[in-house]
């Protein structure tokens, strides 16, 4: 099997996605490409499911309430861990809606909670709002808050692309000064952690496949980084002391190296890591489970791992 091997069900989406007319999303003003991400879902994603609990809350944050959904597969729920997910869309697009579909499934592959943050959106909100909106709804929910209706020993930052991100930034800023209740593992999907130009799979993966060249440039000035501030290349800070980690990259994604690198960077520190790779498959198929039947058999592989992993940790 070569390192370009495109599963059948991926490339039956890519030749259908890539005639479809009209303007590309970076080609949009914001709100635009927010309409069209929200829109794809129904084609590309599975539907909630069965779920006991679906509920929106909202935490304090450095500019206001930040928006919260909870999902959870048991109507009553003793202590234990809960799951901080922060959703993908590159600083620019996606919501609480988007990715709702995922966040239940990993309540029930997990039997876990997990709440979703819907944190201040670029370019309207540049760097740093997002990361900031994380971690404060992130040490809110640590004091196992009233609204939750239950208590919470431990967290799991979560995310998928720019979400990958932001777990990441949780997890850091909670090693460096702790909430209320330790974070014991961690779940980054193809992360975006450090510049995707510097990588091989950039130059590989960056046309026809979902995520472009053009889209990133997009995506990148709109959220506007601030040079040397570690939350915008989490790869280039100190990964002393981070939890077990699972990191979960795509094969034909252009972000995957940074994955692996940012693994490998974990390995050098002593950090417990699982690293799984999704073979044929592209940036975003955690989120397109209905067009990617495949993609199914990924996302619980990838959720065995870390429901074991998590059971360590608990242990």
């Amino acid at each position: 099997m070569t390192e370009h091997f495109t599963r059948p069900d991926v490339a039956q989406l890519l030749a259908m996605l890539n005639m479809l007319p009209g303007p590309k999303m970076h080609e949009l003003p914001p709100e635009g490409a927010r309409g069209i991400y929200l829109a794809s879902k129904e084609m590309v994603d599975l539907p909630l499911g069965e779920l006991a609990v679906v509920r929106d809350l909202t935490a304090p944050g450095p500019a206001g309430d930040i928006p919260l959904r909870l999902f959870d597969t048991r109507a009553d729920r003793a202590p234990g861990p809960l799951v901080v997910f922060c959703h993908g869309g590159g600083f620019v697009i996606g919501d609480l809606d988007t990715h709702a579909g995922f966040c239940a499934e990993v309540s029930r592959q997990l039997d876990l909670p997990v709440v979703a943050v819907h944190y201040r959106l670029a370019p309207e909100h540049p760097f740093p709002a997002a990361p900031e909106d994380c971690e404060a709804a992130a040490r809110w929910l640590a004091t196992s808050p009233d609204a939750l209706g239950f208590g919470v020993t431990g967290l799991v930052p979560m995310g998928d692309s720019a979400g990958g991100n932001l777990a990441i930034v949780i997890t850091m800023a909670l090693r460096d000064a702790p909430a209320a209740v330790p974070v014991i593992a961690q779940f980054p999907i193809y992360p975006t952690v450090d510049k995707a130009d510097k990588y091989p799979s950039f130059d590989l993966f960056n046309e026809g496949r979902v995520l472009t060249k053009e889209g990133m440039a997009w995506f990148d000035a709109a959220y506007a980084t601030t040079p040397g501030d570690w939350r915008g290349a989490p790869l280039d800070a100190n990964h002393r002391d981070m939890p077990p980690t699972l990191v979960l990259t795509a094969g034909l994604d252009p972000l995957r190296d940074q994955g692996r690198a940012y693994a490998a960077a974990l390995i050098a520190a002593g950090v417990p890591v699982i690293y799984r790779e999704a073979v044929g498959n592209i940036h975003g198929f955690v989120t397109m489970r209905k067009a990617i039947p495949s993609a199914q058999a990924d996302v619980a592989g990838a959720l065995a791992m870390l429901k074991a992993m998590i059971a360590e940790a608990l242990a």
